[in-house]
């Protein structure tokens, strides 16, 4: 064998090897929920029926004269909705892992240093996608009509977590550069209002005042909701789709590199 054929495989090594120390670490993550059931229970079942039951029973009437019209406007908004707010409480739960200690002990294994970060991201990003399966199977019971098909409806929740790894890398960022998880808390209140509430999540920009429907236009969720929208009941998504992929690889390319950097001087 030729050198150059054994540094290729001593590469190839250590891609597989980092691949599955991430892939360790992700379970690692998810056995978090059985050793709490209650954040599954709560996060899967009861904030779904809550979401549901304050948002559109509550206010559906009011807004569209309809509880069942409002459904079937607001759900995909509010799948939007939980993902984000999950999303940017990423940073949190990685600001309090570092603090506590938890990287550190994993920095002392024999295993890729990229590996503690990608199981963070891998394993919460599917959480957050059990999260919105179970919001569209709850609304699906309250009376929401997917009218465009299975495939349509699979491509939305796979473009919802798209758009989410894109977010998570600016949460993760806040996580590792703040100095407490309450301040990554604050940050994320913060921002997560201006982007869900001012956005076409809950009603139409047009009703908004003329300034409020310009950020609303431009806002990022809004173009996400509106590819949803489209996927699960309109059957046209105009070009929310590659709105929603630029802004994933805009926030990816921006942010990414930012908290990769900090992780590395963090940790």
């Amino acid at each position: 064998m030729s050198a150059s054929t054994e540094v290729t495989e001593r590469h190839r090594l250590s891609i597989g090897l980092t691949v599955r120390h991430c892939m360790t670490l992700t379970g690692r993550n998810l056995l978090h929920l059985k050793a709490h059931p209650g954040t599954l229970i709560g996060f899967a079942v009861v904030q779904p029926l809550m979401v549901i039951a304050l948002l559109v029973y509550v206010f559906g009437g009011a807004i569209s004269g309809s509880t069942e019209d409002y459904l079937q406007y607001a759900l995909p908004g509010l799948i939007v909705q939980m993902t984000v707010f999950s999303v940017l409480a990423f940073g949190t739960g990685l600001n309090e892992d570092i603090a506590n200690g938890v990287f550190d002990r994993l920095r002392s294994l024999p295993i890729a240093r990229i590996a503690p970060l990608v199981g963070h991201l891998v394993g919460n990003t599917l959480q957050i996608v059990a999260g919105m399966v179970m919001l569209l199977l709850v609304g699906m019971a309250q009376g929401f009509d997917i009218r465009t098909g299975l495939l349509a409806t699979i491509g939305a929740l796979a473009l919802a977590t798209v758009f989410a790894t894109g977010l998570a890398w600016l949460s993760m960022l806040v996580g590792l550069v703040a100095k407490t998880a309450t301040t990554v808390h604050l940050f994320s209140g913060v921002l997560m209002f201006p982007l869900t509430f001012g956005s076409n999540v809950f009603v139409k920009t047009d009703t908004m005042p003329g300034w409020l429907a310009t950020w609303a236009d431009v806002n990022p969720i809004s173009h996400v909701t509106s590819a949803l929208r489209g996927l699960m009941t309109e059957g046209s998504v105009g070009t929310s789709v590659w709105w929603t992929l630029g802004w994933t690889v805009a926030m990816t390319a921006v942010f990414a590199p930012l908290a990769i950097q900090a992780y590395r001087r963090r940790v």
